[in-house]
């Protein structure tokens, strides 16, 4: 999401900054799908369980570079992709509806991991698609695990709820034809790493030239029109009669949920983490950060990994469990199992 588009203050100057120096157990790949040739971050052993990493606007897997290798050093073979229209990944003029964009995501998945269902994260715009790919493809999801966004038919609600209407304001400038991505290009993308730094409640966090991708990226004005053809695709969708009763029937998502929050979130209500439960077959895990932001993953990902992790290890500690009761035998005095 993109709390302030026109961001005011002092910040540092990307380009002038160090040069920031990434993992070296991290390593790009270029993965052709039918249609679509995506790249990627990846980190950890190719047989290990698969994690794809769904990141959001304005951002590329580079938000993610920070948490690969602490999956990966806990076993798990984790990939970011960067989203259709961004970074490195192919740019069609069409495809930025959300069917198209999970089926992106089902297609990268069958790919790299097809005999196994697949854990999923998303944060911000990658949430909203993991949600989507959980809903509409139960199969391909093992485990589900969302950072500060939005189930879409909850979205669909608050969004016209005065509160959240006034953080959401950018979605309707993002409606105007060209002045959006006219800004976000201007001055060689400059201005997306001042929107992130300003979202964020400690910037120094991340340091000076981190975000140079993320500025080069947008400096391409078919780059901006491509990440803003998500918010165009889903406000005129969400509008017609097919949309609002898409939003009305969801189905309800099979695979266990973690919900990681920042709740100093400036674009996003912590509501929103709120009346989930019609859309789940099974109550969600809610992990609030009490000092964190909108974009976690970027500002805190010694907080996010560890979750990560427990939420994904606890499907291998419940098949565990099973493995060691005898045949026939019920759980006693455990209390109630968790659902795997």
């Amino acid at each position: 999401m993109a709390p302030d588009v026109l961001p005011r203050g002092r910040f540092p100057d990307e380009r002038g900054g160090p040069q920031f120096v990434s993992m070296d157990s991290v390593t790009p790949r270029c993965i052709p799908l039918p249609g679509l040739r995506v790249q990627a971050l990846e980190a950890g052993p190719a047989d290990g369980p698969l994690v794809l990493l769904l990141h959001g606007f304005p951002e590329l897997s580079e938000s993610w570079r920070e948490v690969l290798p602490r999956l990966a050093k806990a076993g798990f073979h984790a990939v970011a992709p960067d989203l259709r229209g961004y970074g490195g990944t192919d740019r069609p003029e069409q495809g930025y509806d959300l069917e198209t964009l999970a089926n992106d995501v089902v297609q990268l998945a069958r790919h790299l991991q097809p005999e196994r269902p697949v854990y999923l994260v998303g944060h911000d715009w990658g949430g909203l698609i993991a949600f989507h790919v959980a809903a509409r493809y139960p199969e391909v999801v093992d485990r589900l695990a969302i950072v500060n966004a939005p189930h879409p038919a909850v979205m669909v609600k608050e969004l016209w709820k005065p509160a959240q209407l006034v953080r959401s304001w950018y979605i309707f400038l993002f409606q105007i034809p060209y002045l959006p991505e006219r800004l976000l290009s201007a001055w060689g993308g400059a201005l997306v790493p001042r929107m992130l730094r300003r979202a964020m409640v400690d910037p120094s966090r991340v340091p000076p030239g981190r975000l140079a991708e993320y500025e080069a990226n947008f400096s391409r004005p078919e780059a901006a029109r491509a990440a803003l053809a998500y918010y165009r695709q889903m406000f005129r969708h969400t509008l017609t009669p097919r949309g609002l009763r898409e939003a009305r029937n969801y189905p309800r998502i099979r695979a266990p949920l973690l919900v990681i929050w920042g709740e100093k979130d400036i674009a996003l209500r912590k509501s929103l983490t709120q009346g989930l439960e019609p859309y789940l077959e099974q109550l969600p895990t809610v992990r609030y950060l009490p000092e964190e932001g909108h974009f976690v993953p970027l500002e805190a990902p010694e907080k996010v990994a560890p979750l990560l992790v427990e939420h994904f290890l606890a499907r291998r500690s419940q098949e565990e469990r099973k493995a060691r009761r005898p045949t026939g035998a019920e759980p006693h005095g455990e209390g109630p199992q968790p659902p795997a």
